[in-house]
């Protein structure tokens, strides 16, 4: 498979970011990217501590990665060398991969005040930018997963002085371990530009080559926050206590999500998988429709253990199936947003959630494409001129969607930051040129051949979709590739993490390779499809026209007992089949089924059941969670 692009990028710092510490007083030095201008902050921290432990908090996610790591044997191999034992190309081949991954700032030439070099492809540096009313810094996680931004307010700052604007920030584990080791009783300066320079060190120069799949995920994780969201707020305790059980207790089987339990009216309510644990929580009671909602990527919120002292409320910002989960914590004169996914180095399995995030090619031709780019346009300079602004201000005079659908498009190009915590718009440049969205379309070659199949009317379409109990669901498609005049049959399992396992294609390039050089266009097509297919049956269901074209479908419904015992309700419909499933979570469910003379009887039938379930304080545990 053809490599995806990279996006060359040249870092100017004029001296490495560093720490100046005395027993009664420290300053924090903070290096900045000197491409972009007359950029910084400078002033007097009044809280220590709150910058210490949210600087920390923030490296944490930065560096985590939670991809599988096979055990590297170079080490041993090399003592077989010692001893006389015969060595392979292999060999010599593992040991040079891992000294260039062990130690990839001597490749680089980083640090000795040399010309910029070439560099292997890697993430970003984190970006700062100073706005009127606080500072914030941007960072990604290594495994492309987890998305942090940390906001100071500008009261944390005394005789705060600040030039507006956006740049790389050099925040290497070196900076990190020293602001680590601030007191919070010295009294604590911080100076991030990029006109200071160091004498000693001298001038760092860096030449990165940014994964487009990097980029591409950074930017859509930040365009998933433009989309509606169900909000639940929870109290610190609550955190505190899921974060308890995560640490003392190690999931050795799946499902490993948090679950929400959302019942107006009452606190949320968290369930930790596969344990059952129930967290009641002690926050706010919720205010909307009912919900079920699953999520992953859980194991990342231990990095907020360091924040719990400074966390005054917490806020969940859930959307749709797939799509990132936004914790917002306020910490008084700071604010820390995380967006939390389920999958790691953005795999083919998160290409369907993703797709929802960008703009379709050929909606509405090429006058409405120019009509968005000038609604956008005109946003991002309303933006510039006033700074930020809510969806509602934006949209004054027009519909909201299609506002909302131009402040995506300059999300993804990286001149539009949306601020959860604050719920409203913020410019922000990225680049001195923004991105061309359609760079970041596709993560490859195949992923982009696999849309080329899906702008056919009837090329991909689902077959069957079998439930398979406790294991996941089974989809089988039907894919007409025109290009190569033939039909193709891809089948895959989606386990009950959303993850993609046990794939098969009757095309040539999977007879070959099966999987090793991931999956060919026609599962990615079918996954696409799939996803589709179920968010506008989930759309149609809502109207008695919709309901009519439903044959074969299965809910969950769900309901929390007083005595904390939760009770699942499964209901299936299959052409003349009503099939019911009942009983509490933790024991094995009774079941029943009914058959009717015709499609209609069946259909009517189901629809009754999940009525009374409803009015019976059942909640839909499948409902799109926005």
């Amino acid at each position: 498979m053809t490599a995806a692009l990279a996006r060359p990028i040249l870092l100017r710092y004029a001296a490495p970011s560093e720490l100046a510490a005395s027993p009664l007083h420290s300053s924090v030095r903070l290096s900045l990217d000197g491409a972009r201008g007359p950029v910084g902050v400078r002033g007097t921290v009044r809280d220590a501590a709150l910058f210490r432990d949210a600087m920390a908090a923030l490296a944490t996610i930065l560096e985590s990665d939670l991809r599988y790591k096979g055990r590297d044997r170079t080490a041993y191999l090399a003592y077989l060398m010692k001893q006389g034992k015969k060595a392979t190309a292999a060999i010599w081949e593992a040991q040079k991969a891992f000294l260039e991954g062990a130690f990839p700032d001597d490749a680089a030439g980083q640090g000795d005040g040399s010309a910029a070099k070439p560099r292997a492809s890697g993430a970003l540096d984190p970006v700062l930018t100073v706005h009127p009313d606080e500072v914030s810094i941007e960072v990604f996680s290594r495994d492309e997963s987890a998305y942090a931004r940390l906001a100071f307010s500008s009261d944390l700052f005394e005789g705060r002085e600040a030039a507006h604007g956006t740049a790389f920030v050099d925040l290497s584990p070196r900076i990190v371990e020293q602001i680590d080791r601030l007191r919070a009783y010295a009294k604590v300066e911080l100076d991030a530009g990029a006109a200071r320079g160091d004498a000693t060190a001298g001038p760092i120069e860096r030449s990165l080559e940014v994964p487009t799949t990097w980029l591409r995920g950074f930017l859509q994780v930040q365009s998933a926050a433009t989309l509606p969201a169900v909000s639940c707020e929870l109290a610190p305790i609550d955190l505190y206590n899921a974060l308890f059980v995560l640490r003392t207790r190690k999931a050795k089987k799946p499902p490993r999500g948090l679950r929400f339990e959302l019942v107006p009216g009452k606190p949320p309510r968290l369930i930790l998988e596969p344990w059952e644990i129930l967290i009641e929580g002690h926050g706010p009671p919720y205010e909307g429709p009912p919900r079920v909602v699953r999520t992953f990527g859980r194991q990342r919120l231990l990095a907020l253990s360091r924040l719990l002292p400074h966390v005054q409320r917490v806020r969940a910002e859930l959307r749709g199936p797939g799509l990132p989960v936004f914790w917002v914590l306020d910490l008084g004169r700071a604010t820390l947003t995380i967006a939390l996914t389920g999958w790691t180095d953005s795999s083919w399995a998160s290409a369907a959630s993703f797709d929802a995030l960008m703009p379709r090619e050929g909606k509405g031709g090429d006058k409405a494409r120019a009509a968005l780019d000038a609604l956008a346009g005109r946003q991002l300079a309303l933006l510039r001129e006033r700074g930020p602004l809510p969806l509602a201000s934006l949209a004054a005079g027009g519909g909201a969607e299609d506002a909302r659908a131009a402040l995506q498009l300059e999300c993804l190009r990286g001149r539009v930051l949306y601020d959860v915590a604050r719920r409203v718009y913020r410019p922000r440049e990225l680049f001195a040129d923004p991105v061309d969205e359609r760079d970041i379309r596709y993560s490859s070659p195949r992923e982009a051949a696999a849309h080329r199949l899906l702008g056919a009317p009837g090329a991909v379409r689902p077959t069957k979709v079998h439930e398979i109990a406790g294991e996941g669901t089974e989809i089988h498609g039907e894919v007409a590739d025109r290009e190569a005049h033939r039909d193709f049959a891809p089948r895959f399992t989606m386990d009950l993490e959303g993850r993609v396992s046990d794939a098969w294609c009757s095309c040539p390039t999977f007879r070959r390779s099966g999987l090793r050089e991931g999956p060919c266009e026609h599962m990615i097509a079918l996954r696409v499809a799939y996803a589709r297919e179920r968010a506008e049956r989930d759309a149609l269901r809502q109207t008695a026209e919709g309901r009519s074209l439903i044959r074969a479908e299965t809910r969950t419904y769900v309901r929390r007992e007083a005595s904390g015992a939760e009770v699942v309700y499964r209901v299936s419909l299959d052409e003349r089949v009503v099939h019911l499933s009942w009983g509490a979570r933790a024991e094995a469910p009774r079941h029943q089924r009914i058959w009717f003379d015709t499609d209609g009887e069946a259909r009517d039938a189901y629809f009754k059941r999940l009525d009374a379930l409803t009015s019976s304080g059942f909640v839909d545990a499948d409902a799109s969670s926005a």
